[in-house]
């Protein structure tokens, strides 16, 4: 019997190259929810391939879906996917397949959930509220702050200017 997992390739859709439409942006808040729904079902068969194929199921809880920082990982790894094992061959990039496995396995500890290890889902801790007076803190730096009103300078500015001046040249 014949599934997914034997063949990755066919969670693409059976169409010619040149009829293919090319692999999209996922941006899950731009999406009408009927398209999330479709896109966010599209991605679990997708990782689940991925946590069979590379034995990730230590690493990527089964309640991955459930966690947005780990839905936006998984999502970029599949587009690279999709560009890499389904996208056009691009010149230059010849180890674009060993490029994608070793983004794969640096994204690995992003994946994982320590509250989550056991199996058992655990809701992310609530996001802390914003202390009073943040915002006008933060704008009081804006308008106050060198690092923010500086005037524009190259790095390497210094450097000619002394170049400049060790051989006696305007700039």
């Amino acid at each position: 019997m014949s599934s997914d997992f034997d063949n990755p390739a066919s969670l693409w859709p059976t169409m010619p190259p040149e009829a293919r439409p090319e692999p999209q942006r996922w941006v899950w808040a731009a999406m009408d929810p009927v398209d999330r729904q479709q896109r966010l079902r599209e991605l679990a068969t997708w990782v689940d391939w991925l946590r069979t194929t590379f034995e990730l199921h230590n690493s990527i809880p089964p309640c991955w879906y459930r966690h947005p920082p780990v839905v936006e990982h998984l999502t970029a790894l599949y587009a690279g996917w999709i560009r890499t094992y389904a996208g056009e061959e691009t010149p230059g990039r010849e180890l674009a397949e060993a490029d994608w496995i070793n983004t794969l396995h640096a994204f690995t500890p992003r994946l994982q959930l320590a509250a989550c290890a056991t199996g058992m889902h655990q809701p992310p801790p609530p996001v802390p509220p914003v202390m009073p007076g943040t915002e006008n803190d933060f704008d009081h730096y804006l308008t106050t702050s060198e690092t923010t009103n500086a005037p524009a300078a190259h790095p390497a500015a210094a450097e000619l200017r002394r170049q400049a001046g060790e051989a006696d040249l305007p700039l």
